[in-house]
């Protein structure tokens, strides 16, 4: 055959792409995004190899007739040609571009085994004709790799989302023609848009204290965006001090300074990160904002039903090339240690990037380790800055010296105590131990108050127990989506209206969520929790002494604490025997030293995520698709229930009628509740459910759902529900 005849892809038309030129267009997309972390050279070997494959003749046979051809294997080719010249990341990231990134395997693996060493051994059909198309680049690995396994690893998997996403991309173009990608406003426009909303409060009236302040802290990220290098930075702001709109700034102006390519901003909790998309979006429009979460709009539709610019954001998630990115630490990180290409394809788009890590002390203890060291990768070598952003700043200083002891981590906004003491809005006050009759009482004596608890069921005690005045309000995580929103735009309206308004709340209320209230209760967690719940109380300064505005701390009488919680709890106390003020920066150091000495470093990394790449998990060495399964920041041993309510009814008769498509069941998110076995046995028993898989069914009827309280939590054999 022509070089010309063997061909990679073949249209609906008829039209075809020859091997050649589907290699080459990836060679140059995968050299382009390899750039930015000095690996341009090994992109374009990566590129012109990956589909070398394609040139065996059982392969020609299977695309000149796709119906009677059988399948045939055509990545291992060029991952031999990649593993004989001992170019490892090469050798796993063809391996793996459609099948995700392989464990590396044992010595003892033969060629049926899906281990890189298995495929390094397996005989494939004859493709020597690449030869007379493809001419490779000399090539070398970069002078800091081989040292350890988990840089490697790192390295290995950035190159695959070189290869994955120029390989989707150009076969994309082929297949599809040109899609609408691209074409956002440069990030010297967008810190234009910013400054000319930024100016207008640095330079009209002064103000308050609490807005003087609020420049201050903006100034400051303004100008050490523009003059400090690209590392790894905190910014350590309290509630209120403005840190969303700050942060910003300092990563725009950073980013035009160094000529980075994109904003990457990560988000704890989906709840919270609506309202934040909405402020970016106001400032820098909505085209420019790409949201990558469960429930963004382009999520919930099928691809037909799309406007055009829904289009282009579900084209835009699957490789982060917005400028602006806003997305859930479990995105963020759960890619970064995926394996698929459609988690990975988007990875290479973090270098040479800018980002924030909003309220940085959610990161997961189990997974603390790991989440640290691939911050510290990206900053290292992959021309990224690092941000992390909070009120109450994780003691990480250690565990990254530990980690990447070139790192130096510095403080953005160097105000310290005293900022914390110009911003304070409120008082903590401990009330020691409470009985759960004891606490209602008091919380009906107050007007608008705001109490967070740490049981989904103590909520509900406490509401039952709240006067029914419609200013009576239950939030926890049984109550589905749509209904926490419309209660939380109920909320903030009587709050703006000074009328009733009494919040019985578990911790979904705490981070980030815009509510102001005059007074607030916290039954005792950790002490970052405590100082959430405390950003909620007087949170705009309307009151000016904060003395008239008490959070009180509490224990609930014969409820001991989730054991989860316990450690947390321990280093609370220590904190506030050792410290006295809780709510300063020292006592939030105090706290979380005191807490991560107590759980220790193996509590850390709790899958062993960095010693699996480092030493191998068994035998297995890079362990690749081993780690993907194992790694997950939320446990979800829960079970889905679906709710025939408002929309969610039509949807749930969809569903019921077998239709289980993913734009479905995106759709019915916001009108599903997560619970553990025992209550989704105890609902099924009752015959509340009609289940549509293993993990999720249906509400057989509204009455096992209280829109003011939730799904019930108490099932008996086909009895009536009472709380």
């Amino acid at each position: 055959m022509k070089t010309d005849e063997y061909i990679a892809h073949r249209a609906e038309d008829g039209r075809t792409q020859s091997v050649k030129a589907h290699l080459e267009g990836t060679a140059a997309l995968a050299e382009k995004f390899a750039t930015p972390f000095g690996a341009a050279a090994l992109g374009r070997w990566v590129g012109l190899v990956h589909d070398i494959g394609k040139y065996s003749v059982p392969f020609q046979r299977r695309i000149s007739d796709p119906d009677h051809a059988p399948r045939t294997d055509h990545s291992t080719a060029g991952a031999q040609e990649a593993w004989q010249r001992r170019l490892a990341p090469a050798a796993f990231a063809i391996a793996g571009h459609h099948t995700g990134l392989p464990d590396g395997g044992t010595r003892l693996d033969t060629a049926d085994d899906p281990t890189m060493i298995g495929r390094s051994r397996k005989q494939v059909p004859d493709y020597s004709a690449w030869r007379r198309d493809v001419t490779l680049p000399q090539v070398s690995l970069l002078p800091y790799l081989g040292r350890d396994g988990f840089t490697d690893s790192f390295f290995t998997r950035m190159l695959y989302s070189c290869l994955v996403d120029a390989d989707f991309l150009d076969t994309e173009t082929f297949m599809q023609g040109p899609q609408p990608r691209g074409d956002y406003a440069s990030l010297p426009v967008l810190l234009d848009r910013l400054s000319a909303k930024t100016d207008r409060w640095l330079n009209g009236a002064p103000g308050n204290a609490l807005n003087r302040c609020r420049n201050d802290i903006l100034r400051a990220c303004m100008e050490h965006g523009a003059q400090w290098p690209r590392g790894l930075y905190t910014l350590t702001v309290p509630t209120g001090g403005g840190k969303t709109t700050a942060s910003l700034a300092f990563a725009l102006r950073h980013a035009v300074a160094h000529e980075m390519k994109r904003i990457i901003y990560v988000i704890p909790y989906t709840s919270i990160i609506d309202q934040t998309v909405d402020v970016f979006r106001d400032i820098l429009g909505e085209e420019n904002v790409l949201a990558h979460y469960g429930e963004a709009a382009f999520r919930q539709k099928a691809p037909e039903d799309l406007t055009p610019e829904e289009y282009r954001q579900l084209l835009a998630s699957e490789n982060w090339d917005a400028p602006l990115v806003v997305t859930t630490a479990v995105q963020f990180f759960e890619s970064l240690y995926a394996n698929r290409s459609s988690r990975c394809r988007k990875l290479h788009n973090l270098a040479d990037s800018v980002i924030i890590f909003d309220e940085a002390q959610t990161l997961p203890l189990p997974y603390l380790r790991p989440c640290c060291a691939a911050i510290a990768q990206l900053v290292e070598h992959y021309g990224a800055t690092a941000v992390l952003c909070t009120a109450t700043q994780p003691a990480l200083g250690p565990l990254f010296e530990q980690l990447a002891p070139n790192l130096q981590l510095r403080e953005i906004c160097p105000g310290g105590t005293a900022l914390y003491q110009t911003l304070r809005r409120c008082h903590l006050e401990d009330l020691g131990s409470l009985s759960l009759e004891g606490l209602a009482s008091r919380l009906r004596t107050h007007q608008q108050v705001l109490c967070v608890v740490n049981r989904r069921k103590t909520a509900q005690q406490l509401y039952a127990a709240l006067p029914k005045d419609g200013g009576s309000f239950c939030l926890t995580t049984l109550l589905c989506a749509a209904d926490r929103r419309a209660k939380l735009a109920e909320i903030r309206r009587r709050l703006r209206e000074g009328l009733p308004c009494r919040v019985v709340s578990t911790s979904l209320i705490e981070a980030g969520v815009d509510v102001d209230f005059p007074v607030a209760y916290r039954e005792e967690a950790g002490l970052d929790s405590l100082l959430q719940t405390a950003g909620r109380c007087n949170r705009e300064g309307r009151e000016a002494n904060p003395a008239r505005c008490p959070v009180y701390l509490f224990k609930l009488e014969d409820s001991p604490a989730p054991k989860m919680l316990e450690l947390q709890i321990t280093a609370l106390r220590a904190a506030q025997r050792e410290q006295g003020e809780l709510d300063l920066p020292e006592a939030i150091a105090y706290y979380f030293k005191t807490l991560y000495g107590v759980k220790g470093q193996e509590a850390l990394d709790q899958k062993q995520v960095m010693d699996a790449f480092l030493k191998g998990r068994g035998d297995v060495q890079c362990p690749f698709a081993t780690v993907a399964k194992e790694f997950a920041l939320i446990e979800n041993p829960t079970k889905t229930i679906y709710l025939p309510i408002d929309k969610g009814e039509e949807l749930c008769q969809l569903l019921q009628a077998g239709q289980t498509n993913r734009a479905l069941y995106r759709k019915l998110g916001p009108y599903s509740v997560e619970v553990y076995q025992e209550q989704y046995q105890a609902l099924y028993q009752a015959g509340a459910l009609d289940p549509v898989d293993e993990r999720s069914a249906v509400l057989t009827s509204p009455i096992w759902y209280d829109r003011e309280t939730g799904l019930k939590s108490d099932a008996q054999g086909g009895q009536g529900l009472f709380l």
